[in-house]
């Protein structure tokens, strides 16, 4: 009499443990986090006149936003700065609006 061996089928079950998976993507996103740069005052001054000049004469920006860990580029007009907030408001291509803080971002460059 011969043994049937399900073979590789009784190792399936245990691929079907969601949170498993979940905790295995979340340890593999936590590894690509970046600290926040650190940027001093000379590099704020340079992008508030980056921004101010594509304010002036209406030229997209792409700014540089760091959220958690991971750096977002968020590419729009400015359409107001707002300085009780600290915020600029991006218009973006399809109309919408974005809020950027100014404590996140990292980088600004004026597309002409």
């Amino acid at each position: 009499m011969t043994i049937k061996d399900r073979g590789k089928i009784k190792w399936a079950a245990a691929a079907f443990i969601p949170e498993g998976f979940a905790l295995t993507r979340k340890m593999f996103m936590d590894q690509e986090r970046e600290p926040m740069p650190i940027i001093d005052e000379y590099e704020k001054e340079e992008f508030d006149l980056r921004i101010c000049y594509a304010m002036e004469y209406n030229l997209p920006v792409k700014i540089s936003v760091w959220d958690d860990g991971f750096i977002d580029e968020v590419i729009g007009r400015v359409h107001r700065r707002d300085e009780l907030t600290r915020e600029l408001r991006i218009e973006l291509a399809d109309g919408s609006f974005y809020c950027v803080k100014a404590g996140e971002m990292v980088g600004v460059e004026v597309n002409d």
